[in-house]
């Protein structure tokens, strides 16, 4: 569903990883566009682009070939699959955050206690970051993200490591903080993109559903279009059978 004015807008892409001295693409000729408002939902098997492409939206890998445009002064924030935290406290690491995008230190730090709170962290505050369970750094990563406001949520596999409980916490959150009445920016509202092997999840979160193998996109559809059978046995057969896959 577009929603408002281009975001990023991906022409041709083409990114080449080295691996044991050889060259692979992990993102092959890809053309999409992603517009403000919309919650994209990335999903394959492992090894399909998800990360890369994450990855290339952020800023973070060169491009071999085509183009990657990004709206002006968007502000981002990704929560990789496994995040990295400082040698200090869970609070201390989520204030830094804020206070790295301007915010005062004690403004950052009442950020960081209200989603550490909403996130059921709070008993964490003053643990050291390295003493986190694989799913509470995870947890502390995404307020790490949230503090910094941005407009644009790039979120690789958010749940991977969580309890169900834990997961419906942070589907609460981001959907609270993408759909909130401050959630408007310059371009529209803010935007959600993720990865995700949680088919509930991408039917709770997302409103458009990108489907990869290979590095390249083979199915780009609304969410419910991705989710109708008789739509995805027409349209990309190799799909329809991941998802029944997924389902089993």
């Amino acid at each position: 569903m577009k929603t408002g004015a281009v975001i990023f807008d991906l022409q041709g892409l083409s990114v080449q990883l080295q691996t044991n001295a050889t060259d692979s693409y992990a993102l092959s000729d890809l053309t999409l566009q992603i517009h403000a408002g919309e919650r994209v939902a990335l999903v394959g098997s492992n090894g399909c682009g998800k990360s890369t492409l994450l990855r290339v939206l952020n800023g973070l890998l060169p491009v071999a070939s085509g183009q990657h445009q990004k709206a002006d002064a968007i502000k981002q924030a990704l929560l990789a699959q496994t995040p990295h935290l400082l040698r200090t406290s869970v609070l201390n690491n989520v204030a830094l955050a804020a206070w790295l995008r301007g915010q005062t230190w004690r403004d950052a730090k009442g950020m960081a206690e209200a989603y550490l709170s909403q996130l059921a962290l709070s008993h964490l505050s003053r643990r050291s970051a390295l003493q986190l369970s694989v799913g509470q750094l995870q947890r502390v990563a995404l307020c790490q993200c949230l503090v910094t406001q941005p407009d644009v949520l790039l979120l690789d596999e958010p749940t991977a490591s969580l309890d169900p409980h834990a997961k419906r916490d942070v589907e609460a959150v981001v959907s609270a903080y993408i759909q909130g009445e401050s959630g408007s920016t310059a371009l529209g509202m803010r935007t959600l993109v993720f990865s995700s092997h949680n088919l509930g999840q991408v039917k709770r979160l997302a409103t458009r559903v990108i489907y990869m193998e290979g590095g390249r996109v083979l199915v780009d559809l609304p969410a419910d279009d991705f989710f109708d059978e008789a739509v995805m046995a027409e349209q990309a057969p190799s799909a329809n059978l991941f998802l029944k896959g997924e389902k089993l």
